[in-house]
């Protein structure tokens, strides 16, 4: 289990940084394909990784999957089938932008709970700064989504 834990977590960690270069391109109204592919693919991967944890019952970790999941759908069919015309535009920005978030979330959950520091500071995960933590997390992407939503534009498909 160490060595699977080990592969979902360096998936996670690539999503995560290929996600923040895909916001950055669309902050600047770039596309980047390759990244985009490779963020999105990379996120599927953590979120199906991930289920094959051994768990008892239902878990919030389970329910992030799920919706993670449902949100990449989203993602995927507004990019890739509806090319974000019209109103696709933001439907992908905000599922990519969630998706981005709900993994940086985890990221930050366990963070606290596997870094010892972070573990003293919040050993319940009710503590000031974790919360803190989660809630400043919140801000930046709130504000990341808004800003590639009104950023983002697709040049619009030449016709022959």
């Amino acid at each position: 289990m160490d060595t699977f834990t080990l592969i979902h977590v360096l998936i996670s960690l690539a999503a995560i940084l290929s996600g923040f270069v895909v916001v950055g391109g669309m902050l600047t109204a770039k596309t980047c394909p390759r990244w985009t592919g490779f963020f999105l693919a990379t996120t599927v991967a953590t979120s199906v990784t991930g289920f094959f944890f051994p768990f008892h019952g239902f878990t919030p970790a389970l329910g992030f999957g799920v919706i993670s999941l449902v949100v990449l759908a989203l993602a995927i069919v507004a990019l890739y089938i509806k090319k974000s015309a019209g109103s696709w535009r933001r439907i992908y920005t905000v599922t990519a932008g969630f998706a981005l978030y709900l993994n940086f979330f985890v990221l930050v959950v366990q963070s606290f709970q596997k870094i010892p520091l972070l573990k003293s500071l919040a050993p319940t995960q009710s503590e000031p700064p974790f919360v803190i933590a989660q809630a400043i997390t919140l801000v930046v992407f709130v504000t990341l989504g808004i800003l590639t939503t009104k950023r983002f534009h697709v040049a619009p498909a030449v016709t022959a």
